[in-house]
């Protein structure tokens, strides 16, 4: 099984963190990740009003312009994501289907009026990749405090989990990939 994680310049160079997302993801699920910068926002997926990127429509993009390999696709975006029926979200994906975006826009300090802190930014990314592309391989949200799989709905809950899956989110990953 192959994944592909893309970073889009047109919404915000997330490059500085792909390396780091890929070497989790590949440690998480055990597939071999490439990394590609590739154009794939489309015009209409940016909400003037919002300021924002319309998550669904970007899965659309990223949909249409994949080739059939690698199965799973990862979008990485530093444009800042919303869903009609949320004021944001760090990310999206297709409940074990082929495509997620994940947005480092509000994982990044200086969001929050902060100084930057490259560190914290990957481990906030790695944790939301590993958190979509879970969704990807139809894991669903778990309760567990510190697995990657847990809901995070503000930067603080994404803080306190981890990046890897609990025994039982791996379990069910097992038990899927076989």
């Amino acid at each position: 099984m192959g994944l592909s994680v893309m970073d889009a310049p047109e919404g915000g160079s997330a490059e500085m963190v792909t390396e780091q997302i890929a070497q989790a993801l590949e440690d998480v699920f055990a597939v071999r990740v490439t990394v590609r910068q590739q154009a794939w926002i489309p015009d209409g997926a940016y909400d003037r009003q919002r300021g924002q990127y319309n998550a669904p429509l970007v899965l659309r993009s990223v949909l249409e312009g994949a080739a059939s390999e690698p199965p799973k696709l990862l979008a990485v975006t530093g444009g800042d994501l919303f869903i009609p029926m949320l004021s944001f979200v760090y990310g999206q994906a297709q409940l074990g289907g082929r495509a997620a975006v994940v947005s480092i826009a509000r994982l990044r300090q200086e969001y929050y009026g902060l100084p930057a802190n490259a560190a914290l930014l990957a481990g906030r990314a790695r944790k939301e990749a590993v958190h979509e592309t879970g969704h990807l391989f139809g894991l669903v949200h778990c309760e567990a405090p510190d697995c990657a799989m847990r809901l995070s709905t503000n930067i603080r809950q994404l803080d306190m989990k981890g990046d890897r899956l609990c025994s039982g989110c791996a379990a069910m990953l097992m038990e899927r990939v076989i």
